[in-house]
């Protein structure tokens, strides 16, 4: 018995000396280790509340922050967020993409009663919030509607403002590098408080003015021994590749320096990340390939689901009522038949739109763009059967603009093009030739609902005097 007491207590001893070496070693390895190194640089976005296409925004700037990680730059990643940006949205960026929010209050916007002031950026003017980061030696400020194609560290080597000209005249703000400066801050606040001029009321106009000799100034050019310059620069045009130039040859050829970031300033319902905007834009899939690999689609997948359930359902009702639906009502030869028809035509008509227009807005905007158009094509199929079976149409007449849509779809995806004007007008060529099959489509459905207006079906015989025997009701 003693012997065992012994040999327990040398093993709790032994216990106890390995816990405490443990221990030990692991405060020598914390207390040894250099610490993680603070990034002098960062890449900074804004975010903010007030239009109706903030959620669209904010995937955008999550895809764009994910790509940049990937692409393992060596910045932090800043997002500046308004303070009425919601909670969830900056525990996300923080927790998921690795994100520092910098909470900021709106700055006032002086423009907003330019005749020409666009409301979409009443709040743009928060951009200039990335000169108070002063934490920072430089700052690459992105819009959202960015597409990173390689690592642009090198752009913390320019000086205290650098841009890239997409057009002769002006450059755009979309990307541009700053050196952090209180000074510099609080004079831009003081510039919009006595009212500087502003072309278009927005950050655009504004930082344009503040900065107005920047054509005249040298390209960049990054030094090879990797120190930052200082003054003013010209970015080269591959650091900022405005994506309409793209459509033009459908490839890029920008010879003055690297071809880096895609930006898209065009029209706002044509962003990227709009599941309709490809392949009306070629480049949008480029986009969506870019979302697929970082963030994922999971966040849309449900709406999608319950979608494509709504619709098998509405289907399958639909082949099964279809013997009732011929028994729409009944009416006595003594009412107007003449308005009743009429009125049956405009809801028949209706009815064949809404089967088009109505699934294309429900659709969650920033689904994948083969998704997208896949429930479209299905909702307005599902739509237009129940239009077809209600009012005994011809399928294929009704069907016409659905066949057209899916043609139009491959025209414009077909990706061996020389150039994008063999594109358009490959796309005019096709809508030339289908017009005339959508104008005998339309004919087609009119006579069609005229003859089944006249049916038996729908409205008695003008010499008869009371309905047929169990046909008095509505169905």
């Amino acid at each position: 018995m003693g012997r065992r007491e012994r040999q327990k207590r040398k093993f709790d001893a032994g216990f106890l000396v390995w816990v405490v070496v443990v221990v030990v070693l692991s405060v020598v390895k914390e207390t040894t280790a250099s610490p993680t190194e603070k990034k002098r640089n960062a890449y900074a976005t804004m975010l903010y509340m007030g239009t109706p296409r903030d959620y669209e925004f904010y995937v955008a700037t999550r895809v764009m922050l994910r790509s940049l990680a990937d692409l393992n730059v060596d910045a932090d990643l800043v997002v500046i967020a308004a303070l009425d940006v919601p909670r969830r949205w900056v525990r996300a960026l923080e927790q998921e993409d690795g994100a520092k929010v910098v909470s900021v209050e709106n700055l006032r916007n002086p423009y907003r009663d330019q005749s020409n002031f666009d409301f979409r950026f009443k709040l743009t003017l928060n951009k200039l919030y990335a000169w108070s980061l002063v934490e920072y030696d430089r700052v690459v400020m992105l819009d959202a509607d960015n597409l990173f194609l390689q690592k642009t560290d090198e752009l913390f080597q320019c000086g205290q403002f650098c841009a890239v000209f997409i057009n002769p005249c002006y450059f755009h703000t979309g990307l541009f590098v700053l050196q952090p400066s209180k000074e510099v801050f609080n004079d831009m606040v003081h510039e919009l408080e006595i009212g500087r001029e502003n072309p278009d009321g927005a950050d655009q106009g504004f930082i344009c003015s503040y900065y107005p000799n920047l054509l005249d100034r040298p390209m960049f050019h990054p030094p090879l021994n990797g120190t930052k310059l200082d003054g003013t620069y010209r970015l080269p045009l591959g650091y900022q590749m405005d994506a309409s130039y793209y459509y033009l040859r459908l490839r890029w050829s920008v010879p003055c320096g690297p071809n880096s970031v895609i930006t898209f300033p065009g029209a706002p319902l044509l962003k990227p990340w709009y599941w309709w905007s490809w392949p009306v834009l070629p480049l949008g899939i480029s986009w969506h390939e870019q979302r697929r690999q970082t963030l994922g689609y999971a966040a849309e997948m449900p709406v999608v689901i319950i979608q494509s359930v709504i619709y098998l359902g509405i289907l399958a009702m639909t082949r099964m009522a279809r013997p009732n639906f011929s028994k729409l009502c009944y009416r006595r030869s003594d009412k107007n038949i003449f308005l009743i028809q009429t009125g049956l035509k405009m809801i028949a008509v209706w009815s064949i739109l809404a089967s088009y227009v109505l699934p294309f807005f429900i659709i969650p905007h920033t689904v994948h763009p083969i998704l997208g158009w896949t429930l479209y094509l299905f909702g307005s199929f599902t739509l237009c059967s129940v239009a077809i079976n209600t009012f005994l149409l011809p399928m294929i007449a009704v069907l016409i603009p659905w066949i057209g849509f899916f043609g139009t779809l491959l025209v414009m995806a077909y990706p061996w093009y020389p150039d994008g004007v063999v594109r358009a007008l490959a796309v005019f060529g096709y809508a030339f030739c289908s017009a005339p099959f959508l104008w005998i489509s339309i004919v087609k459905i009119m006579t069609s609902l005229q003859v089944s207006l006249e049916r038996d079906a729908f409205f008695p015989k003008l010499g008869e005097s009371a309905p047929p025997s169990g046909f008095n009701k509505l169905y």
